[in-house]
């Protein structure tokens, strides 16, 4: 590319070389022939140049001369004028006319321009050239620079309350539930991130939305409401935060028992309103999304409303940019339309990771070989959780 586009830029240097003094052996061949004239008509030129008092017009008027013609005459001595003499006149005109046919053939011919850079660049390398003095490399195309490549990388724990308030705290030390919020608020969501990297936020509507995480208010206040940020639909709410790099894997799903597994720069969006993710059945909501380690290894596990938890290998989901996925678990329509069944969490876990049950003041670790009873075909409603745990609250891996 590189020598293509100086090859480029050479053809037209010469061109226009070749064109400069072809312009200029046409405007000396049209005033010899002014001389020439002069030459043949010397005792009349002489005469009224001598007698008017205005010489030029009448000599453009006399022997047709043009302008340019009639003013190279006037501008000779007299000395020179007298001792014009015609064979050198033509010969000169001669040797420019063989120059003008051979400027015209090589402007008209690209094969001939071609030759005679050919030509000029071997007699430049002979006369000039040397040992080459850089290496030749080949690289990859330019890009774009990357804004957060200039932001510093710091650890920041993101947080998102209940009401959709944002904020971002220093360090992966800070326990979110810990922090103030106003009174009718609460803890929501929170995400361990680093202060160059994009964090998205997904909505009850299935819309996800990218914000950069170093533009985000501190959490030595209660932050500023998401909805500043973002346009999102009318009586949207937002129910979790992501982020990590491009190949970072989430889950998500709605309570209808359907979801999916799909890649971070998937969800990421430029525009404020967002960008249209997960496609929520009617009557269905949206759960909070789950991070996944490793998509090949990792496995879900799943909790009704009815005290069920089914568990299942993540591999067997698909990986999508948009939708509204797979049936995971077996919800009934006809009870899931009047509420009566739904699925009420769904968390991703590491192959030899356990998995922390809440029901009231009561909780129970569930440890790999415990989730193994559970295991089970997608799309089927698993086992009865133990008595007392079988209203759950809230399920989250063990980290």
């Amino acid at each position: 590319t590189l020598l293509k586009e100086w090859l480029s830029f050479r053809e037209t240097t010469v061109r226009r070389r070749l064109q400069y003094r072809l312009d200029k052996i046409l405007d000396r061949l049209h005033i010899l022939d002014g001389l020439l004239i002069a030459y043949l008509n010397i005792d009349e030129i002489i005469e009224i140049i001598r007698n008017e008092d205005e010489p030029k017009p009448v000599l453009m008027e006399r022997f047709k001369l043009s302008d340019i013609q009639a003013e190279a005459i006037l501008n000779l001595k007299l000395r020179h004028l007298a001792k014009l003499e015609e064979f050198k006149i033509q010969g000169e005109q001669t040797e420019l006319a063989d120059e003008r046919k051979k400027l015209e053939q090589t402007l008209s011919s690209d094969r001939r321009m071609k030759t005679l850079i050919k030509k000029e660049i071997a007699a430049d390398a002979k006369e000039f050239g040397d040992e080459r003095r850089s290496i030749i490399v080949e690289r990859e195309a330019a890009q774009a620079m990357d804004e957060s490549a200039l932001i510093s990388s710091e650890p920041v724990t993101i947080v998102l309350s209940q009401q959709g308030w944002i904020r971002s705290a220093k360090g992966h030390e800070v326990n979110p539930e810990e922090l103030n919020y106003k009174a009718s608020d609460g803890y929501l969501a929170f995400v361990r991130a680093r202060s160059n990297q994009t964090i998205v936020f997904l909505d009850s509507t299935g819309r996800c939305y990218s914000i950069a995480a170093h533009s985000l208010p501190s959490a030595r206040g209660q932050g500023e409401p998401l909805s500043g940020r973002v346009k999102s639909p009318d009586g949207a709410r937002f129910v979790g935060v992501m982020t990590g790099d491009a190949n970072t894997h989430y889950l998500l799903a709605t309570d209808a028992g359907y979801g999916f597994i799909t890649r971070l720069d998937s969800l990421i969006s430029r525009t404020k309103s967002g960008k249209a993710v997960l496609s929520v059945p009617k009557g269905a909501n949206v759960l909070p999304p789950s991070p996944i380690i490793d998509p090949e290894s990792d496995r879900i596990a799943v909790v009704s409303n009815q005290g069920h938890m089914l568990v299942i290998a993540a591999s067997v989901l698909p990986v999508l940019g948009r939708g509204k996925g797979i049936k995971i678990y077996g919800v009934n329509s006809k009870k899931f339309s009047n509420r009566e069944e739904f699925m009420l969490g769904i968390v991703a876990v590491e192959e030899k990771g356990s998995v922390l049950i809440y029901s009231g003041k009561r909780h129970l670790k569930l440890k790999p070989a415990d989730l193994e009873g559970y295991q089970g075909e997608r799309g089927r409603k698993g086992l009865k959780l133990p008595r007392g745990l079988q209203r759950v609250d809230r399920m989250l891996p063990d980290v």
